[in-house]
């Protein structure tokens, strides 16, 4: 059954809602209640919908009950039962989900971390096409992709590589994605033909603001040195690296990327805060569940969560038994959506089953 009491409350705080804006409030209080008449706008659409199907159901079991209906009419209007029945089901789960409460973070840009695990060059030339599949992806959404840190590997691909991904809803479509990353492939270098194994470790971090994070000053040791690596003579001369160590959690993030010892701070700052953040997040789930690893969302960057087999064209996300033979579209990002849509799905009915059963 669906809380018809608190359906009743939403609509009648629309309307309210509604109302005061058309007094026009002042520039305040009107952006205010314009951003809650926009966060409940869908859900009061599916309940007036839901309303309105219902009273057709019940105009047509009415209908049904009348005893002098003839054997035409009394067979189009069980036709009309049947959909309106199957539409309220369908109306109702809307509700149901959009009753769930939301993850603030969903709506966030996101940190993603690609780094190679098991395997040598394999494992940095697999972190390579993770790196590219996701910068694929982000084309699709027409997201914006900006490289923070990277190491390189000695054969190509990364040993490390950290971006940040700008967009609406970055992190909902990709939270799913942290965990241990399997790729099943020959080699360039192997000769007979062997199937090698190895791995990268992803991780997805919500794109933490300074409001979302209190960093004082003495809790954040900064240290400025010299770059390291490729990059001519300047990386030798000007002292632009930054390493930032959070001295409560021991998190150390260092960056280089950038000739602009500022800019370095800055995307260091950015990381440092979405680190903490995640880990605040991490901690508070805990609390939640007594079992994380029972969930699709877990974030436990230890499990093993997709193997990807190119000799077999097949990718096999092992939470949710998901196999799917078109590995290639997957690896160039446009067949992503349909292993994200599956993993939230799954995330969703989970949460229904929980909430149906008072967990």
């Amino acid at each position: 059954m669906l809380p018809h009491s608190k359906l009743d409350l939403i609509l009648r705080r629309h309307e309210e809602v509604s109302a005061r804006l058309s007094e026009g409030p002042d520039a305040a209080t009107f952006v205010a209640l314009s951003r809650e008449l926009s966060d409940t706008d869908a859900l009061v659409t599916v309940i007036r919908a839901h309303r309105d199907k219902q009273a057709e159901l019940d105009g047509v079991l009415s209908m049904l009950a009348e005893p002098a209906l003839d054997d035409e009419m009394r067979a189009l209007a069980e036709g009309e039962r049947a959909e309106a029945t199957e539409a309220l089901a369908s109306l109702e789960t809307e509700i149901r989900l959009a009753l769930l409460p939301k993850d603030a973070a969903d709506a966030k840009s996101a940190i993603l971390e690609i780094r190679a695990g098991t395997g040598g060059d394999e494992a940095a030339l697999f972190a390579g096409d993770l790196f590219r599949m996701y910068s694929r992806y982000a084309d699709l959404h027409r997201w914006k992709v900006d490289v923070l840190s990277v190491s390189e590997g000695t054969a190509g691909g990364y040993k490390e590589i950290v971006a940040e991904v700008q967009g609406a809803g970055v992190f909902a479509k990709l939270k799913f994605e942290s965990g241990v990353h399997r790729v099943q492939r020959v080699p360039n270098t192997e000769t007979q033909g062997r199937i090698h194994t190895s791995a990268a470790t992803v991780a997805v971090l919500p794109e933490a603001e300074e409001v979302d994070v209190a960093l004082p000053d003495a809790d954040v040791k900064i240290d400025t040195m010299r770059a390291q690596g490729a990059g001519g003579q300047h990386v030798n001369k000007t002292e632009s690296a930054i390493r930032l160590t959070h001295l409560p959690t021991g998190i150390v993030v260092f960056m280089q990327e950038e000739r602009s010892q500022h800019r370095n701070r800055q995307k260091a700052f950015a990381v440092l805060r979405s680190r903490i953040f995640d880990l605040q997040r991490q901690k508070l789930d805990d609390e939640r569940s007594a079992d994380r690893k029972a969930q699709v969302g877990s974030g436990d960057r230890s499990e093993r969560i997709r193997t990807y087999n190119f000799p077999q064209g097949r990718l096999t996300d092992h939470r949710i038994n998901l196999t799917l033979y078109k590995l290639d579209k997957v690896i160039a990002g446009e067949a992503l959506d349909e292993v994200v849509d599956a993993l939230t799905t799954e995330h969703q009915a989970a949460q229904l089953a929980a909430a149906e059963g008072g967990v």
